[in-house]
């Protein structure tokens, strides 16, 4: 029987921490080789041998062509990479470097490490959670789970804080996790008891950070030094790099003095300027009204008041920020939680996330006592998604190609949906899907995950043969498709072709095609216990005469107009929505031409979340949920009602705003 260690692993945008769980199921943070407890996100070639770490960071200055820092804000950025000397990096391979230097720190102290848990934004996509997952295997780890960091966060806080490692808890509760750390802004709404830690919905910023209040600090002592010496010190990378270390030091002064030095040095000249706190918050006031957007829309769009917040909880490093601590206070309306360790938290929630797994697994012995693998084995933990999931259907209206959700974000995972769909012509030997994702965070454009190709389909297949297709997340929020064809059983190989590997994934299905497109569309309605049907989309494989290059133009465009109630067959290599009932083309609104009526079979509020319960409060004045908070509301909502009716009947027919797909999507779900 296996022994191993319960491993949880921060790895940061500017630092990374690694922790593991003690016998009696304590996260102890491991220092490392110089015997610091996080360590710099930050790694230096020395020709050709990386040092990771605060020797890294020394080095900036003198050779900042040579050090590479931030590679979390790209990871899944396939065009992303560092040109040292003559050798190419990209972000998959710096974290790797970050990550090993970790584990090597830690295995000199507890011992062999082969799996771990690795933290990571919950508005990560699959793509970058994939990307997270190759750079734990590069550093020498066989298996590697992911974690959402605000929902280690909520690990620590039930597990570990306020002396609730071992106890029951009365009531259930529920808080708002802010964590703001170097690179990412993450919030979550979680629900907690006693055994189960269940995430209700999440939200947050891949750009918003630490790094951007530092660039504000860089932005002040730089134009105060372009006034005194009309040279800019951010146009040089040796000026620019020494003045952001200064900025970083100086915005950690700034937490807890009124005012801090930040020192420049730019062709020959020097000058230290005094940056006053007040002048700080002022210009940083537009980062701030981000994240309190942010915060706002969690609760808005999950129907959450105030009132129904238990604990707000913050974590991160750049929540000690006095602008950000008092700017969430006077959101929030109440004494905010910093009892965890910003620097630490979350990699001790991810900790306790790898007992609680191996916890589960028989077949391996842990270090923990029986009190602490009872307890651990009990808790039970859900995430949900941070963005939707779908596939790209084709406009009817434009014959443009628009994504089209399957999976709702904050759906509680693991979930799945399960959707028919028919073969176009006989012998069909395979299909190909194209999958999306929602992007990161109202506004933000979808992003293609990859194609799906479902082979080893039986060759005496007829012209509609039926493909059943499921696309789910599991626990870890990573995407999988798998396949059934439904007259013989048989089970159909599936794989996620990732967009780094698809000119390469194509190329070889050209060579290997017939003559005859591999093209699905949907024809029959999903399973009625699980999702509604949405439209499916699917694409056709380059003849063997074809280009690659020409396949992917084809499939961006599309291929021809089509009218709103246009038939699918004129183009098989179009699928467009249908209706359930009768298999009719859906205009993009989702009406059916033939039973004049929105998509059979579709419910209204389709993979909503629950809305949580509402527990009594004492009436406060303001306060949400409140009766005289309702009360207010029902007037105002009555006086909206009276004055839209009086603007139909003086404005008559009035010019509705062109709505866009992805409006027409939420509708039905919302």
């Amino acid at each position: 029987m296996k022994q191993t260690q319960a491993v949880g692993i921060d790895l940061g945008t500017t630092y990374s921490c690694i922790a593991w769980l003690n016998e009696h199921g304590h996260p102890v943070t491991i220092p490392n080789q110089e015997g610091e407890l996080a360590t710099p996100s930050v790694v230096f070639f020395d020709e050709h041998e990386p040092i990771v770490g605060t020797e890294a960071l020394r080095n900036a200055i003198a050779r900042p062509e040579r050090v590479v820092q931030n590679a979390k804000r790209h990871m899944g950025n396939v065009d992303k990479f560092w040109r040292i000397g003559t050798n190419r990096y990209n972000p998959v391979q710096i974290s790797g470097l970050i990550l090993r230097k970790l584990i090597a720190a830690a295995q000199e102290q507890i011992g062999e490490i082969s799996e771990a848990v690795v933290t990571v934004p919950a508005q990560f996509s699959d793509a970058q959670r994939h990307a997270t997952v190759m750079a734990g295997h590069s550093a020498g780890l066989e298996k590697v789970e992911v974690i959402n960091e605000p929902v280690a966060a909520a690990l620590c806080h039930v597990l570990g804080n306020e002396g609730l490692a071992f106890t029951e808890l009365a009531v259930d509760q529920q808080l708002l996790v802010y964590d703001l750390g170097g690179g990412t802004l993450d919030l979550a709404i979680v629900s907690y008891s006693s055994d189960q830690v269940r995430v209700v919905a999440s939200d947050g910023d891949l750009e918003l950070g630490g790094l951007d209040w530092t660039q504000v600090l860089v932005d002040i002592a730089a134009e105060r030094f372009l006034m005194d010496f009309n040279e800019d010190p951010r146009q040089d990378p040796y000026s620019h790099q020494f003045l952001a270390l200064e900025a970083e030091q100086a915005k950690r002064s700034l937490s807890v003095r009124p005012r801090a030095a930040v020192t420049v040095q730019h062709e020959g000249d020097r000058r230290t300027y005094q940056i006053e706190q007040e002048e700080f918050e002022h210009i940083g006031r537009s980062l701030l009204k981000r994240s309190n957007a942010i915060t706002r829309r969690i609760l808005a769009d999950n129907d959450f008041g105030w009132a129904h917040v238990d604990v707000v909880l913050t974590t991160g490093g750049s929540s000690r920020m006095p602008m950000v601590r008092e700017s969430l206070k006077k959101l929030s309306g109440r004494t905010l939680n910093s009892s965890l360790s910003p620097d630490q938290s979350i990699a001790h929630g991810a900790a306790y996330y790898a007992g609680m797994l191996l916890s589960n697994q028989e077949y391996t012995r842990t270090i923990f006592n029986s009190q602490a693998s009872s307890r651990l084995s009990k808790i039970q933990q859900q995430s949900v998604n941070a963005r939707g999931l779908g596939i790209l259907v084709r406009d009817t209206e434009t014959g443009n190609r628009v994504p089209h959700y399957l999976i709702p974000p904050n759906t509680a995972l693991p979930t799945a949906r399960t959707h028919v769909f028919g073969t176009v012509v006989a012998q069909q030997t395979k299909v190909h899907i194209r999958i999306v994702e929602s992007g990161a965070g109202p506004g933000k454009p979808h992003s293609i995950l990859g194609d799906c190709l479902i082979t080893d389909l039986p060759t005496d297949l007829s012209e509609g043969s039926e493909v059943e297709v499921t696309i789910s997340y599991d626990a870890q929020a990573r995407v999988h498709v798998s396949a059934r064809e439904l007259k013989s059983g048989k089970s159909a190989e599936t794989e996620i072709i990732r967009q780094e590997n698809m000119s390469g994934q194509l190329q070889q299905e050209v060579d290997e095609a017939s003559n005859v497109g591999q093209t699905v569309q949907a024809v029959t309605k999903s399973e009625p216990e699980k999702a509604e049907t949405h439209s499916q989309d699917a694409e056709s494989l380059a003849g063997p005469n074809d280009s690659v290059s020409d396949e992917w133009a084809t499939v961006s465009a599309g291929l021809s107009e089509f009218s709103e109630f246009a038939d699918p067959a004129d183009s098989a290599e179009q699928p467009v929505l249908l209706c359930n009932s009768c298999g009719t083309v859906l205009s993009l609104k989702g009406r059916c031409s033939r039973c004049n009526s929105s998509p059979a079979g579709r419910k209204r509020h389709t993979g909503t979340k629950k809305k949580p319960a509402r527990r009594p409060t004492a009436s406060k004045p303001g306060m949400a949920g409140t009766a005289p908070a309702k009360r207010k509301r029902k007037k105002t909502a009555a006086r909206k009602t009276a004055a839209r009716k009086t603007a139909g009947k003086t404005a008559g027919k009035t010019t509705q705003k062109k709505r866009s797909p992805e409006d027409d999507f939420w509708d039905l779900v919302d």
